[in-house]
């Protein structure tokens, strides 16, 4: 699991600090194009929402894969250590399925009819498409890493934490 796990989550933290970069230049270069040149950009608003779009979604599975997702935990605090297990093993299952049922099956659905009707972004001129693909990627590896999180539960193992992480 970890020979799997590990090159993931190289590629993702990369992937999320490339898209964080791309918008903090996006979108400072809109500022100065509008403020300073008085001639603003025409695609940095639309090429800002599509980034920002990947690096909520893309960001919402490396968040699940940390731990640093929101959750409530002031009811399950409340039960016995071995409850807790249970309900962990229930409330991850419940996440598995909502990302693989709502967000790679809907999602992969809402990509393959953008894709059909043509959907265009009009100031970047590509297909929408490609900007929704970000939901079911997202979805399938929530439930990758749901699913690591259910196979550590069931042996007693904790999940490995993230290699350069600070």
């Amino acid at each position: 699991m970890n020979k799997l796990l590990y090159p993931i989550d190289a590629v993702l933290m990369r992937f999320l600090a490339i898209l964080m970069a791309a918008i903090v230049l996006v979108v400072c270069w809109q500022v100065v194009s509008r403020f300073v040149l008085n001639a603003p950009s025409s695609i940095t608003e639309e090429l800002s929402r599509a980034l920002l779009i990947w690096i909520g979604m893309v960001g919402t599975a490396f968040a699940y894969r940390t731990g640093m997702h929101l959750g409530l935990d002031i009811v399950t605090n409340k039960f016995s250590l071995q409850i807790q297990r249970k309900l962990s093993v229930v409330l991850t299952c419940a996440v598995v399925l909502f990302a693989l049922v709502v967000m790679v099956l809907g999602g992969g659905n809402l990509v393959a009819l953008t894709y059909e009707l043509n959907q265009m972004s009009a100031a970047l001129d590509i297909k929408m498409a490609y900007i929704y693909i970000a939901v079911p990627l997202s979805g399938v590896l929530i439930a990758f890493y749901g699913v690591c999180q259910l196979y550590a539960l069931v042996t007693g193992k904790a999940l490995p934490p993230v290699k350069e992480m600070h």
